[in-house]
């Protein structure tokens, strides 16, 4: 066999491997247990509060130290 005939071999089990992979993922996606409504707008809202609140922490911070490099220099 040459190696063409080596390199069909590998394309075929690659391909395998690939539609094995994504049959493996749609079987372990069936086994979710997805959030309902209330539970997702739950979620996103604490989600959202957490972004806004980590998103002011940070300006503050960064305006301090802004304020501390003009103080210094």
């Amino acid at each position: 066999m040459g190696f063409i005939g080596r390199l069909g071999i590998g394309i075929r089990k690659s391909f395998t491997g690939i539609i094995d992979f994504f049959k493996g993922s749609v079987t372990e996606l069936k086994k979710v247990r997805w959030p309902n409504r209330k539970e997702l707008t739950s979620y996103t809202a604490v989600v959202v509060i957490t972004v806004a609140l980590l998103t002011l922490f940070f300006t503050v911070i960064d305006l301090g130290i802004a304020k501390l490099v003009d103080l210094i220099t």
